[in-house]
C-alpha cells in the first residue's frame, strides 16, 4: 500500500474519530443539561406543591429555615427574570442552579414565592420530606398514622412504609444515627436508589423509598448516542462506498465499451484514489488487449499472403506431376514440393514462436548460464551453414569473468542466431559478433557487411511480417518474424533490441541488451 494513500486515509479516519467524539460530547452535555434541568424540577415538585398548599407553612414548617433556608418572599425581591415569573405565574417548579446548590421556587396560592434551598438536591429533598413526614406523625394519633401515612404518601409520590421485620432493618451505622438525628438519609449500594430511615418520638421506624437519582448515563442517552454514532458512520461510510462505487462504475464502464469494441477506451484513474492502482492495472490490461488484437489481425493478414505463394506452388507441383514422361522430371516435381512443404513448416514454427511470446510470452525458467558459450555455439554452427562467409566471434578478455548470467539460453540462442542468420543474409562476405558483458548489463552486437538499413526503417523492421526488400523468394525474403522475436524475447528478459549502422564494416548492427542478473523480487 503506498505511504501516501496510507496517510491519507488515516488522515481522514483520525478526522472523523475526532469528529464524532467532539459531537458525542457536545450531545452527551447538551442533552444532560436539559435532562438535569427537568429532573432537578420535577424531582422536588411533590415537596413544593405540598409547601404551597400549605396556608401558612412558616409556622407549620418553621425548622425548615434553619436547615434549608426557607423563605416566603415577593416575585420583585427575588429579581426574578419574565421567563422565570410567567413559569412561576402557571404554578411550576422553577430551579435555579447556584454557586452551592440549587434554589427551588413556586408560587403559593396568594402569589408569593416560596422558596428553598439545597446543596445536594436528592439527599436534601428526601430528608426534608422524612421531617415533614415525622412532624405531622408525631402530632397524630397512634390510629391515625396509617391513615396520614398513606395520603402523605400519595401525596409526595413516594413509598412509605413501617418497619415491623428485624430483614428490613438497615445496617447498624444508620441505625445509630437515627437515634441521634430522628432521620437518616441512606444507601444499599452507591449506585443504589437512596432510603430515609424515619424514627418517630415513640420509637416507631419507617422508611421512606426515593424515586431514583439523576443517572446521566441513563439508556436513552446512551441509546441517542448510540444511534448518532451509528448515524455519522453511517453517512461517513456511504461517502466513502459511493466514490468507491463511482470509480468502480467508470472502470466497468470502459470494460462494457471495450467488449463493444472500442479498443482505445481507458480508464482516467486520479492519483491517491482507492482505485487508481486497479486502474492504472485495468489500462495496462487494456494496452494489451488493445496490442494483441492488433498482432492478431495483422498476423492473419499477413499469415494469408504468405500461404498462397507455397501452396500455390504445391497446387501446381501436384498438376505438373502428371504430365511428367520420365522419372527424372517427376523426382524435380516431388523435390520441389518437398522443399515448399518445409517451407510452411518453418512458417508454421515461426508464427507459432511469435504468437507464444506475443501473447504473453513462454514460462521463463531463468538460470545460470555463460552467454559467451553461447555466442560461441551460435557463430560456430552458422559457419557450418554458410560456409562462403567469414563469421567472427569478438568477445572481451573482461567479459569472461561475468559470462554466467541469468537467462533462458534456449531463447538466447534463439535471439543469437537470428541476428546472426539475418546478417548472413545480407552481408557481402563477412559478420563479426561483438561481445560485451560487465557487472550489471549483457550487450551483444551483430555487425555484417551489406547495404545496411535506412534510418528511417530501423523500427519497421522490428514490425511483424514486415521485410524491406518485398522479396517473396524462397532464398532471401525470410518470413518477416525473425527480428520481431528477437524483440519480443528481450522483452521478457527485461532488455531491448535495436538496429544502427556499423562503423567498422559499412552494414547494418543489430544490438541485444538486457540485465545480467534478473531482479530482485521485493514483497512489500
Amino acid at each position: 500500500m503506498p505511504l501516501k494513500f496510507f496517510l491519507k486515509l488515516y488522515a481522514r479516519l483520525a478526522g472523523l474519530t475526532a469528529l464524532v467524539i467532539l459531537l458525542c460530547v457536545l450531545l452527551f452535555a447538551g442533552v444532560n443539561s436539559v435532562r438535569s434541568q427537568f429532573w432537578h424540577e420535577r424531582f422536588p415538585e411533590p415537596l413544593m406543591r405540598w409547601l404551597a398548599a400549605d396556608s401558612a407553612p412558616v409556622e407549620h414548617y418553621h425548622w425548615l429555615a434553619s436547615l434549608y433556608d426557607f423563605r416566603i418572599l415577593h416575585a420583585g425581591e427575588l429579581g426574578l427574570s419574565p421567563v422565570i415569573l410567567e413559569r412561576l405565574g402557571y404554578g411550576q417548579v422553577v430551579a435555579q442552579e447556584g454557586r452551592t446548590g440549587y434554589r427551588m421556587l413556586i408560587a403559593n396560592y396568594s402569589g408569593q414565592v416560596i422558596q428553598l434551598r439545597f446543596d445536594e438536591p436528592y439527599r436534601d429533598v428526601a430528608e426534608a420530606i422524612a421531617l415533614i413526614f415525622r412532624w405531622h406523625m408525631d402530632a397524630s394519633a397512634p390510629e391515625e398514622r396509617d391513615r396520614i401515612a398513606s395520603r402523605l404518601s400519595d401525596s409526595f409520590d413516594l413509598t412509605i412504609r413501617r418497619i415491623d421485620e428485624l430483614s428490613v432493618l438497615p445496617v447498624n451505622e444508620v441505625l445509630d444515627q437515627v437515634v441521634d438525628r430522628g432521620a437518616v438519609f441512606y444507601r444499599d449500594d452507591v449506585a443504589a436508589d437512596g432510603h430515609v430511615l424515619v424514627q418517630l418520638a415513640d420509637g416507631e421506624l419507617y422508611r421512606i423509598d426515593m424515586p431514583p437519582p439523576f443517572d446521566s448515563w441513563s439508556w436513552p442517552v446512551i441509546l441517542l448516542l448510540v444511534v448518532v454514532l451509528g448515524g455519522v458512520l453511517a453517512v461517513a461510510l456511504f461517502v466513502a462506498l459511493r466514490e468507491v462505487d463511482n470509480n468502480l462504475r467508470s472502470v466497468e464502464s470502459v470494460a462494457v465499451r471495450i467488449a463493444r469494441g472500442e479498443m482505445g477506451a481507458r480508464v482516467g484513474g486520479g492519483t491517491g484514489t482507492l482505485i487508481s492502482r486497479l486502474a492504472v492495472s485495468f489500462n495496462g490490461m487494456a494496452e494489451h488487449i488493445q496490442r494483441l488484437v492488433q498482432v492478431q489481425r495483422e498476423m492473419i493478414h499477413a499469415v494469408s499472403h504468405e500461404l498462397r505463394t507455397p501452396v500455390a506452388r504445391i497446387r501446381f507441383g501436384v498438376q505438373m506431376i502428371e504430365d511428367c514422361q520420365d522419372q527424372a522430371s517427376l523426382q524435380k516435381q516431388l523435390d520441389g514440393i518437398d522443399g515448399d512443404i518445409q517451407e510452411l513448416d518453418e512458417l508454421i514454427d515461426e508464427i507459432l514462436t511469435y504468437a507464444r511470446l506475443e501473447q504473453g510470452g513462454p514460462v521463463f525458467s531463468l538460470r545460470e548460464a555463460s552467454v559467451t558459450d553461447l555466442v560461441r555455439q551460435v557463430v560456430s554452427e552458422q559457419q557450418i551453414i554458410r560456409p562462403a562467409l567469414n563469421i567472427d566471434a569478438d568477445i572481451e578478455e573482461d567479459s569472461e569473468q561475468w559470462a554466467m548470467s541469468d537467462v533462458e539460453p534456449r531463447y538466447i540462442h534463439r535471439a543469437i542466431q537470428n541476428l546472426v542468420g539475418n546478417a548472413a543474409r545480407y552481408a557481402s562476405g563477412r559478420v563479426v559478433v561483438h561481445c560485451h558483458i560487465d557487472e550489471d548489463n549483457c550487450r551483444i552486437d551483430v555487425e555484417d557487411d551489406g547495404p545496411g538499413i535506412p534510418e528511417q526503417d530501423w523500427e519497421k523492421v522490428f514490425t511483424a511480417f514486415a521485410r524491406l526488400d518485398d522479396s517473396r523468394t524462397r532464398t532471401s525474403g525470410g518470413y518477416g518474424l525473425g527480428l520481431s522475436i528477437v524483440r519480443r524475447i528481450l522483452y521478457w528478459h527485461g532488455g531491448q533490441a535495436f538496429v544502427g549502422r556499423s562503423d567498422a564494416l559499412g552494414g547494418a548492427r543489430f544490438s541485444l541488451v538486457w540485465p545480467r542478473k534478473k531482479p530482485v523480487e521485493v514483497i512489500l
